[in-house]
């Protein structure tokens, strides 16, 4: 019973893969993270390799899987109660981004630490239509929108410690394949929100902006529930997103528009003694 790591992302999905899909909307951001390591390279998410490892029971199946891209903390997915404490043994952690018990127990092992933020993740149940709607409409974005999307997304990014060269590759990949919406009013863009690829049959809706002064018009909810519809008309078993619980508006929009809370994770970081 023991972790394996590797810094080869093809090795790690062909270990871990079919244990991360059976529940993909648990391990939605390790199949997500892993996803642009093999489309991107080693170095998408910073100048350090990756760290990827999974643990095998005793049974020999794999049930637990963990990813770092340095300089974030390593993100641990489903796991075993076994696996649990092992990773913290193997591997030095900085801190963890893990569900809530998970995370609580292997931050009781640090002599001081600091919950850094907590997430509720939801996925989409019965899609409700905002009422009322906004003035306006949806569009996917172009090349031609680079530039807007690059300054909407490094804004909404100096919440998540996004760099410039990182929000400028999550355009460009995105653009790709269609995976930025606007909703433009009076012939402007007033908001955004965009679409991972489809993994496991899944989705997830992230980077959802409105520039301030476009806020409290009900442009946020408008386009995610755009692009919520679009994915599940699409294909997608499960459309998911991601909410910070320090911000009850975000909260409730989704709740009105058919999202369904699933569980919640912490990000905590180990401090120096």
């Amino acid at each position: 019973m023991t972790w394996t790591f590797t810094d080869d992302v093809d090795a790690f999905l062909d270990a871990a893969g079919a244990s991360l899909a059976a529940r993909p909307a648990e391990n939605t951001l390790l199949l997500t993270v892993a996803g642009t390591l093999r489309e991107s390279g080693p170095h998408a998410f910073g100048a350090e390799p990756p760290v990827l490892g999974w643990w095998r029971g005793a049974d020999g199946e794999v049930a637990g899987a963990l990813v770092r891209t340095p300089p974030f903390v390593p993100i641990l997915g489903t796991a075993a109660p076994d696996a649990v404490s092992a990773p913290a043994d193997a591997l030095p952690l900085p801190g963890i981004n893990a569900d809530r018990d998970t995370a609580e127990v292997l931050a009781s092992r640090w002599p001081r630490h600091r919950v850094d933020e907590e997430h509720r993740l939801y996925r989409l149940g019965t899609p409700v239509p905002p009422s009322p709607a906004p003035a306006g409409g949806p569009r996917t974005a172009t090349p031609a929108d680079r530039a807007l999307l690059v300054a909407w997304l490094t804004a909404f990014g100096e919440q998540t410690r996004l760099s410039g060269d990182q929000a400028e590759r999550i355009v460009d990949e995105r653009v790709a394949y269609g995976g930025w919406t606007l909703w433009e009013a009076g012939g402007e863009p007033v908001a955004m929100a965009g679409v991972s690829r489809r993994i496991a049959g899944t989705v997830r809706v992230t980077a959802v902006y409105t520039p301030p002064e476009h806020r409290g018009r009900g442009y946020a909810a408008a386009v995610t529930a755009e692009v919520s519809r679009t994915a599940r008309e699409a294909g997608a078993r499960e459309v998911l997103l991601f909410t910070d619980l320090a911000n009850p508006t975000s909260n409730g929009v989704y709740l009105r528009i058919g999202y369904e809370a699933v569980s919640d994770r912490l990000l905590i970081t180990a401090e120096p003694q």
